[in-house]
């Protein structure tokens, strides 16, 4: 974990199970008024991965009811996407999937609280897969993009595929769209030629 601190702020970064995938915590000031907080600093995200914030071509919200599960969702590659994502209301369990070809870390996952009190925030890197779980409703999360939408390069892995067995709460019944609901698994993913290969997605980082 490393941490930066000046000019008041101060921010710690945390590097993921899942190769190239980071978590940012920042410090959150709050007093009587309220609170204030910078889920992204540039000079930390710069030190952790060694370059700055890639271009950024569009930034999207997303609002949930409770037990909402969204994803796993993935830009093909290429052209990929890179993603800063973060809870600005309610609460969320993030999921990060390596869904990389022939990636160090292919197939591991990694589970952050993301929430409107502590602001983590997560940096996903071109090729990986992103679901997240709903846990109060109006959930709103924010998404910072490299890449534009584009309807035909968005793809989608289940989430509740069996072989991943991701930790989704058995407190709350999964409200799925139809396109998750009917999404491949990995291994049909993988064998259909669906997955983003890893050393293509090195090369567009």
């Amino acid at each position: 974990m490393t941490a930066r601190e000046g000019n008041g702020f101060a921010m710690r970064a945390r590097e993921l199970a899942v190769d190239g995938a980071f978590e940012f915590t920042p410090r959150v000031f709050g007093d009587d008024r309220g609170l204030f907080v910078s889920p992204f600093q540039e000079p930390v995200f710069a030190e952790t991965l060694g370059r700055p914030l890639f271009p950024v071509r569009q930034t999207s919200y997303s609002k949930s009811r409770r037990g909402t599960v969204r994803g796993i969702h993935y830009t093909a590659t290429p052209p990929g996407a890179h993603k800063y994502v973060c809870c600005v209301q309610g609460k969320a369990l993030d999921i990060v999937v390596d869904i990389r070809v022939g990636s160090p870390t292919f197939g591991r996952y990694e589970v952050l609280e993301l929430d409107a009190e502590n602001f983590r925030s997560a940096y996903f890197p071109v090729g990986v897969g992103h679901a997240f779980v709903a846990r109060t409703d109006d959930t709103m999360m924010s998404y910072t993009l490299s890449a534009s939408y584009v309807p035909e390069n968005e793809l989608a892995i289940a989430v509740l595929d069996p072989e991943l067995a991701l930790p989704i709460p058995d407190d709350l019944d999964p409200i799925l769209s139809e396109r998750d609901r009917a999404a491949p698994s990995l291994a049909e993913a993988k064998s259909a030629g669906l997955l983003p290969e890893y050393e293509c997605c090195t090369e567009i980082e």
